[in-house]
């Protein structure tokens, strides 16, 4: 069944990643003719079945090119093939030829790759707009906000004073805690807190998240993923790999409520991956590892 639109039109369509609500969510607004991030390949079906009925997007804006924000971009353009995609010039190579990422990511999830992200269809060139941050195209701003990833941007919806954030605002379910999504290989700490500020310094009145949902309390949530993003960076910078997971599992259990909200955080920001992250950002300050 379609989604009905809030009262500013805005829909926020949970995906149902595997099942589990309130993992993976994506932005959608018919008056407009948009969607942000419209997540794996995987949930294809339940997005567009929250579409309305015989609706066209016209513009398919993707923060970063993660399987779980923009794995559907090219299996939606062979049903809206005249769609315009937005992405970072970082990331729009591999949104054209997905080879590298899939056989990376394959190596990485192993026989869970399907289930989880589905097949990742190429998205033509003609369609992809490239991006490098600071435009202003109409009614949005677009900034550069690397930290968890290094094609990351955000974007403003002027009329509406939303920020929609992708991953650089963290992950928020429900009440819990705001968390830092840290899987390698691209996390820098210091980038990400100056993502941080270019998204504060655009002053919204709302933060939308992939996961998951919308958030008023700028100030507060913001400076919740200050303070979580330098304490998960402590951790991982004593602790080995298995005692970080076990350290940030049972901090976030401490934090959450029901078993939703904790199912959604184990789903949209497994502890298990945060470690390689962080782990790689210490090896490369310490200069054991290759920076590029």
């Amino acid at each position: 069944m379609p989604a009905i639109p809030d009262g500013d039109g805005l829909i926020e369509l949970d995906l149902q990643h595997c099942g589990t609500p309130r993992v993976i969510c994506a932005f959608v607004h018919p008056g407009e003719g948009w969607i942000v991030d419209p997540g794996p390949e995987s949930t294809v079906p339940a997005l567009l079945a929250g579409l309305p009925e015989g609706w066209v997007p016209e513009r398919i804006l993707l923060t970063h090119i993660h399987f779980d924000h923009a794995g559907a971009t090219g299996r939606l353009l062979e049903h809206f093939p005249d769609a315009e995609v937005w992405v970072h010039e970082i990331g729009a190579p591999h949104l054209t030829d997905p080879s590298r990422l899939v056989s990376s990511a394959r190596r990485l999830y192993g026989d869970r790759f399907e289930r989880l992200w589905g097949e990742v269809v190429p998205v033509p060139e003609a369609n992809v707009r490239v991006l490098q941050g600071d435009e202003s195209i109409d009614g949005w701003e677009v900034a550069y906000t690397p930290g968890h990833a290094r094609h990351h941007v955000a974007y403003l919806h002027r009329a509406s004073e939303t920020a929609f954030c992708g991953d650089v605002a963290g992950v928020r379910i429900l009440d819990g805690p705001v968390v830092p999504p840290t899987p390698p290989p691209d996390i820098d700490v210091e980038a990400w807190h100056e993502s941080i500020e270019r998204v504060e310094a655009w002053d919204p009145k709302v933060l939308a998240l992939t996961h998951f949902g919308r958030f008023s309390q700028v100030e507060t949530h913001l400076e919740m993923l200050r303070r979580t993003l330098d304490e998960f960076a402590g951790l991982a910078r004593d602790l080995d790999a298995a005692g970080f997971e076990a350290a940030v599992r049972a901090w976030i259990t401490e934090r959450t409520s029901g078993e939703v909200s904790r199912a959604a955080y184990e789903q949209a920001n497994p502890p298990a991956t945060l470690h390689a992250g962080l782990g790689r950002y210490w090896a490369k300050r310490a200069g054991t590892v290759d920076k590029t």
